[in-house]
């Protein structure tokens, strides 16, 4: 399947294709029910996100490895690297996940900012385990959640230039303090 996705967004080279293919296995291994979700994308559509999880993924993976030697230092020195490798302007990386996502940033014009404020919340990851106010945690959650959805958008294609789109994204800390099912905010 992964072949006529491909093939349906326009993607033939043989590098590109592995990268994407890369990707689609980490999203597979990963991401069991974002990846089922996907399915329901034009197959266009399913590769470049496939290459915004890999990322997001990667980065993650950064962050949470189990390995006891590698210490925080180790950890921001790599998603630096990450950062570096995607923001260098030119293919020179090898690394399949990046070749992906670069690609998909540049085919859907997909601003960078979401992607800056990504990797700024998930340096956060590294050393902040409490937030002191509402403010601060909104920050961290436009990284973390609301970037993701504006990388997105110009692949689902948006209607409306993304700037605007995300004017009328609630914002951030709408995602914690919708109403529950008995009607009361959980908004603290």
């Amino acid at each position: 399947m992964i072949h006529n996705e491909l093939d349906a967004a326009g993607i033939h080279d043989p590098r590109l294709r592995e990268a994407y293919r890369r990707c689609r296995r980490i999203n597979a291994a990963h991401g069991r029910t974002f990846f089922l979700a996907t399915r329901l994308l034009a197959p266009d559509q399913r590769p470049p996100v496939h290459a915004l999880y890999g990322f997001a993924r990667h980065a993650d993976d950064i962050l949470d490895s189990l390995d006891p030697d590698l210490g925080m230092d180790v950890r921001a020195q790599r998603l630096q690297e990450l950062s570096d490798g995607f923001f260098a302007g030119a293919d020179l990386t090898d690394h399949s996940v990046l070749v992906a996502v670069r690609h998909t940033a540049r085919r859907y014009d997909i601003n960078t900012a979401p992607f800056e404020d990504f990797l700024a919340s998930m340096r956060m990851d590294l050393t902040i385990t409490d937030y002191p106010n509402r403010d601060a945690l909104n920050d961290y959650m436009r990284g973390s959640a609301e970037a993701i959805g504006l990388q997105v958008l110009p692949i689902l294609g948006a209607v409306v230039p993304v700037a605007e789109a995300a004017r009328t994204l609630p914002p951030s800390d709408a995602l914690s303090s919708s109403p529950t099912s008995s009607g009361t905010s959980t908004k603290t």
